[in-house]
């Protein structure tokens, strides 16, 4: 179907729906509505047409036939990933409004040493953050994430039937808004039982689709730059000595994250078009390069370390397409990227049209060694 045909589509559906009278059809009906004249429809696209948020009409289309809604609560969600550890073999998914990460594999668990004393005491106050938002494990491995509970809100077991046939078991969790924050999907026979464990034991005795959702706020406006202190935010850059100490750095000068791109010191960020996304991913699979790809949203951060090999655009989207990792860029969002020298290590950054980081990518390299030449090479042919 051509773009346009699509786009008509949409355009109709939207108006024939939004013409209703109040009442006269439930968000439930609405979808059916909808997904009747777009059968292939996304449930995250579905909700943007119906000017919903995903997890309401998650909520409406489901709850109570293939969609369980799952207990609240400040450490609810940090419980049932815990738990989630022993789902064995999952599809751990993280998307952005122009980014979708996926990954297949197992999930490291943290010895109980490691979770008592930290995994960084560089200062107080980063340890505890950090304890805050770990599960007992996912930090590093196949399943690699870096969580922010505190925007955690929703919870929901959804068991339907996939694509090919096979029922697909899958633990979705939202923020606040409504907004998905990650999504877990069982791939082992092994992993079914203890998903219907998690999810008796944490079934919300009200199973309602009346949710709380409330709307983001409006993105704060960058500071100024003649506001800022350039000359003391570039000498604060280059005595950075790791790259976690980046975001603190953004917000003692209260810079956004594209604005400190723009204002790094000579050298440190250099600005690259949308398209290098694509160079970068089919370099790296032409050289088999070892990669780390970061993408995240307000409450999680999914990382992939290792090669890619299937790049290739569809449906409107660049893509990774390997048998464990899938990456899909809508790169026409984008407005383009900066490669980034910070404490000696080099990296890429790519930001959609509203000044939002998409996806960052690192080369990888083994722990107190620098990046691998070919890496740094890749970044500086980057246009």
């Amino acid at each position: 179907m051509k773009a346009q045909h699509r786009f008509a589509l949409a355009l109709t559906g939207a108006l024939l729906l939004t013409a209703l009278p109040a009442g006269a059809a439930t968000l439930a009906e609405r979808y059916d509505a909808l997904r009747a004249e777009q059968p292939k429809l996304q449930l995250r696209d579905a909700a943007k047409t119906l000017n919903v948020s995903e997890a309401e009409l998650l909520a409406a289309n489901g709850i109570g036939k293939t969609v369980t809604r799952l207990k609240e609560g400040d450490n609810v969600p940090r419980e049932i990933m815990r738990r989630a550890l022993d789902l064995g073999t999952v599809m751990a998914l993280t998307r952005n409004e122009n980014g979708v990460l996926e990954r297949t594999g197992v999930a490291t668990r943290l010895k109980p040493q490691e979770e008592i004393v930290g995994l960084d005491a560089d200062k107080e106050k980063e340890r505890e953050a950090r304890l805050r938002n770990i599960a007992g494990g996912y930090l590093g491995g196949e399943i690699d994430l870096r969580f922010t509970f505190k925007n955690w809100r929703y919870a929901f077991a959804v068991v339907q039937p996939g694509k090919d046939g096979v029922v697909s078991r899958s633990l979705q969790f939202f923020d606040t808004h409504g907004n998905a924050a990650h999504k877990l999907y069982v791939k082992s026979e092994a992993g079914v039982a203890v998903f219907d464990q998690l999810v008796a034991d944490y079934r919300n005795p009200e199973q309602s689709a009346d949710l709380k959702v409330t709307a983001a706020p409006a993105k704060a406006a960058e500071k100024p730059d003649s506001a800022i202190d350039v000359k003391e935010f570039q000498l604060a850059w280059s005595e950075l000595t790791d790259v976690h100490q980046f975001n603190r750095l953004l917000g003692e000068f209260g810079v956004s994250r594209e604005q400190a791109m723009r204002l790094a010191p000579a050298g440190a960020a250099q600005r690259i078009g949308p398209q290098a996304v694509r160079q970068l991913l089919e370099e790296s699979a032409r050289q088999k390069l070892d990669i780390m790809a970061f993408l995240g949203n307000e409450s999680v951060i999914q990382i992939y370390s290792g090669k890619v090999v299937k790049v290739m655009e569809a449906g409107g989207w660049f893509n990774v397409l390997d048998p464990e990792f899938n990456l899909h860029l809508r790169d026409s969002a984008f407005s383009g990227g900066y490669v980034i020298k910070r404490a000696g290590v080099t990296s890429v950054e790519f930001f959609d049209k509203n000044g939002e980081l998409v996806v960052s990518f690192f080369g990888v390299r083994e722990r107190n060694k620098p990046q691998p030449q070919t890496w740094t090479d890749l970044t500086a042919a980057l246009k």
